[in-house]
This record gives C-alpha cells, sequence and structure tokens, in this order.
C-alpha cells in the first residue's frame, strides 16, 4: 500500500472511521482509507425523470416526496442543465405592441391613488 499524497510505502494503520481502516503515512504524515470508493449517486435515467417532473410542472418539494431525492439535489440538477442551454434570444427587432398585465391595468384605473379609499386632504390653520 503506498501513501496516495507522497508515494510512500512506510505507512501504518491508525484506528478505523466509519467501519474503515484508517491508515497515516509516517513520511507526510497523511491520514487516508486503503481503499476508498466513491459515493455512487444517482443515475441519469433517475435524474431525468426528476428533471421531466420538473419540467411539467412538479415542485421541488413535491419531487422530493415522490422520488425521495433531496430538494436542493433537484436545484443543484435543474442549475447543471440550465448551465447547458445557450443564451437568451435577442430580438433584432423591437415588438410594436406590448402587453399589460392585468395588475398594471387595474392600479392604473383605481379611483382613489392612496389610502384606505380615503382621500389625502391637508387643511392648514392660521391663528
Amino acid at each position: 500500500m503506498q501513501c496516495p499524497e507522497c508515494g510512500s510505502t512506510n505507512i501504518s494503520k491508525n484506528g478505523k472511521q466509519k467501519g474503515k481502516q484508517n491508515h497515516i503515512c509516517k513520511e507526510c504524515r497523511r491520514q487516508f482509507f486503503g481503499r476508498y470508493s466513491a459515493p455512487a449517486g444517482y443515475s441519469d435515467e433517475f435524474k431525468r425523470e426528476c428533471l421531466t417532473m420538473y419540467v411539467n410542472g412538479s415542485g421541488f418539494r413535491a419531487i422530493e416526496r415522490v422520488k425521495g431525492v433531496h430538494h436542493t439535489t433537484v436545484i443543484t440538477w435543474v442549475k447543471q442543465v440550465g448551465k447547458r442551454l445557450p443564451d437568451a434570444y435577442a430580438p433584432e427587432t423591437v415588438p410594436e405592441v406590448g402587453e399589460l398585465d392585468e395588475l398594471e391595468t387595474f392600479v392604473g384605473s383605481k379611483k382613489t391613488k392612496s389610502g384606505y379609499g380615503r382621500r389625502l386632504t391637508t387643511s392648514s390653520k392660521e391663528s
């Protein structure tokens, strides 16, 4: 067995962590496991199913409840896919017709501009 840091074979056992044997290099004092296996992760098909659910309108927490994957993991997957998408389309011509939001038209048609339906008036008394 060799040290992953310096390549030395002068190593010894150094206890156990999470049921795995821990080793230490006597040269550089680096601690490491004898056999390291990376976390398995999720398959591409599973990620695709979760992203399809998101695109079809499911929320992050709904996906968490159905699929059993944490919602922040799904958020990370959405961000990763979003980085691979091309930039937004920038039209060369400016459209002549615009659309107003219904809230904008409602605010514009209100009878009173402030308060709870009462007009703001100021009165000045001269003494």
